[in-house]
């Protein structure tokens, strides 16, 4: 078994192994994963330990870890939006939410790889989740761009935003918006939604294709073209610049 964590800031996991293929999530800087397929030109397939999601990466993008560094619970997090780190001797800037695997006083040794961090260390089991905690974490990725795939403040989209949010609030959500519904308790009215419940959308076919964050019982933050807050109703979004609908609510979950 080949055990492994991203060494670059953001490796794009895609769903064959060619850069022309879809990309189906992102790998984020010290994330840990398992190679379990490799193919010509230096792709790996991987499955990242946190979701369980696969794709396949460049081999330069992984840096190989003891089997020990694998199984260990890691959950500090990189808590500015940009953090620099020195890996082998040069500085490397990763983004907010990457991981700090295997770290100790502020280093890690991948194998024959040295890294240290000496930048600002979240921890979500010390956290207390408030509303002002909920906002403080969702607002770092306002502005950032809508991408299909990714979960950075680079790039993101509708469910990488919500799961990297929950990730920072030590609750962990699977990847996409439809496996995110299918957990959560229900939330019968909007009347009673709290800061941090997740609204789901549907399309016309009644699948979910769409998740947000809700603030209030009439503000939600997505990603939707960039991370925005809009304005919520019983029907759905409604966009705060257009004044257009442009989701449809099918059920809001809670999960903490």
């Amino acid at each position: 078994m080949q055990y492994t964590v991203c060494c670059v800031p953001v490796s794009p996991l895609r769903a064959e192994p060619s850069h022309k293929s879809e990309m189906v999530t992102q790998h984020l800087f010290g994330e840990k994963s398992v190679v379990i397929e490799t193919a010509i030109d230096n792709w790996a397939k991987i499955i990242l330990k946190y979701d369980g999601y696969q794709g396949w990466c460049q081999l330069s993008h992984l840096a190989e870890i003891d089997e020990e560094h694998y199984t260990n619970i890691d959950k500090d997090l990189t808590a500015g939006w940009v953090n620099e780190v020195d890996y082998n001797g040069h500085r490397m800037f990763v983004p907010l939410g990457s991981s700090l695997s295997a770290f100790k006083n502020g280093k890690a040794f991948w194998r024959k790889n040295s890294v240290q961090f000496k930048g600002e260390i979240w921890n979500p089991d010390e956290i207390k989740i408030t509303n002002k905690i909920i906002k403080q974490v969702a607002y770092k990725f306002l502005n950032t761009s809508y991408l299909w795939g990714g979960k950075s403040v680079f790039g993101i989209d509708c469910s990488g935003f919500a799961q990297m949010t929950y990730k920072f609030l030590n609750v962990k959500l699977p990847r996409d918006a439809w496996q995110q519904a299918e957990q959560g308790t229900v939330i019968n009215f909007l009347q009673e939604a709290h800061c941090g419940d997740l609204a789901f959308f549907d399309n016309d076919a009644g699948n979910i294709v769409h998740v947000g964050i809700l603030l209030n019982d009439h503000e939600i933050i997505h990603s939707s073209g960039k991370v925005r807050i809009d304005k919520i109703d019983t029907q759905g979004i409604l966009n705060f610049d257009t004044k257009q609908r442009t989701h449809q609510l099918r059920i809001i979950k809670r999960y903490f």
